[in-house]
């Protein structure tokens, strides 16, 4: 295995959740060395999110593989001493804690930079540094309602969150990519810099079609469960022995649906239907046209004639399917990683990178480090 890009980066991270473990799990997958500070007990809170991985938290074991756990109790001035040895040795620290805790310890970019001027910090909040909702505790469905995405997300009827923490994801990889960048910058300039990453902002940018769909007070996208807001047909179509997700582009694919699918070129031509806007408004009548066809037919069949058209489609997938899913599999995507429970299965990061393998190791149990990096540290162990 070639040397990962991140080999010799040294990230201390005072994390929880998942925003920064997120986040700091990306940089242990390129290489760096991941030192998690956790209370000491408990650990990270996210350990007790659930069971279901052999006694472990799923959220944990997905974002924390490949991390050092060093258990310190941070109001206590002699494990806080450990935390700022620590960080003098460090490339980059991450903290995701409560508003204004890290700079009460002492951990703030302004009293570190001056100390350790190629530091580079990364601050993850629910709203950023400033501004009015700065002390404002933050939870990803509270932010997912904050950016905009419930009121399009779900049914007419019911607002939906979606089923993953997609405020975290989208904080912990702006975080990610801004930490490589600083790096960079740090290599270029020879002086560390400070990121400020909100939440609201990381998924405000995620949000920005449906704000510019909206613009200047226009209608915004409706919520339409498994459809597209405003393309169509895109979405789940009920077959005679289950569902089919597909999805058209262009006025060439729709030709090509209604001759090669629905075996009914004419109706390319209707009037109702032959543009995306018409088809849009006239949804309702021409999903009636669509399933009847489908429903003569079991899904093989109508995947069968949907890929021959060469139409985009997809499987409704449960958690399940996308454990077999045969083109994981044919990529050789699985691997496996230690955890305090025993081995367990761990999707490779996405993208293959010629020059170097992700680094794939074991998901800690809470402290499993603190002595080692005592020692290194030239530390006593504490009582």
């Amino acid at each position: 295995m070639n040397t990962p890009p991140l080999d010799g980066i040294t990230v201390v991270s005072l994390e929880h959740a998942i925003a920064a473990p997120f986040c700091t799990r990306q940089l242990a997958d390129l290489g760096a060395r991941v030192v998690k500070v956790e209370r000491p007990g408990s650990g990270d809170f996210a350990r007790a999110y659930d069971t279901r991985v052999r006694g472990q938290s799923s959220h944990f074991v997905w974002t924390n593989r490949s991390k050092e756990s060093l258990a310190l109790d941070l109001k206590d001035p002699q494990d806080l001493a450990v935390l700022q040895a620590l960080v003098a040795k460090a490339d980059v620290l991450v903290q995701n804690l409560a508003p204004g805790a890290a700079a009460r310890m002492g951990m703030s970019f302004e009293a570190l930079h001056p100390k350790h001027p190629k530091l580079v910090v990364c601050d993850i909040s629910g709203y950023g540094d400033d501004g009015p909702y700065r002390d404002k505790k933050a939870y990803d469905l509270l932010i997912q309602a904050e950016a905009g995405m419930l009121s399009v997300t779900g049914t007419p009827e019911t607002p939906s969150k979606a089923g993953n923490s997609m405020a975290d994801i989208a904080a912990g990889m702006y975080a990610y990519s801004g930490i490589l960048a600083a790096l960079l910058q740090r290599q270029r300039m020879g002086e560390g810099s400070h990121i400020d990453v909100s939440m609201l902002e990381s998924l405000g940018e995620w949000m920005s079609y449906p704000m510019y769909y909206a613009f200047e007070g226009a209608p915004p996208p409706p919520r339409t469960g498994s459809s597209h807001a405003s393309i169509y047909p895109y979405g789940p179509f009920a077959c005679r022995d289950g569902t089919v997700m597909l999805g058209l582009q262009n006025e060439r694919e729709w030709a090509v649906f209604c001759d090669k699918v629905l075996l009914d070129a004419a109706l390319a031509t209707d009037p109702r239907f032959d543009s995306n806007s018409k088809r849009n408004v006239h949804r309702a009548d021409l999903r009636s046209i669509i399933e009847a066809e489908f429903g003569r037919l079991g899904t093989v069949q109508v995947e069968q004639r949907l890929d021959e058209a060469q139409i985009a489609n997809a499987r409704m997938n449960d958690m399940a399917g996308v454990w077999a899913h045969p083109q994981l599999k044919a990529r050789n995507r699985w691997r496996t990683v230690g955890s305090p429970s025993g081995d367990i299965p761990a999707l490779l990061p996405p993208g293959r990178n010629s020059s170097f393998d992700y680094r794939m190791d074991a998901v800690p149990r809470v402290g499993e480090h603190t002595e080692a990096i005592l020692r290194e540290l030239g530390m006593e162990k504490r009582a």
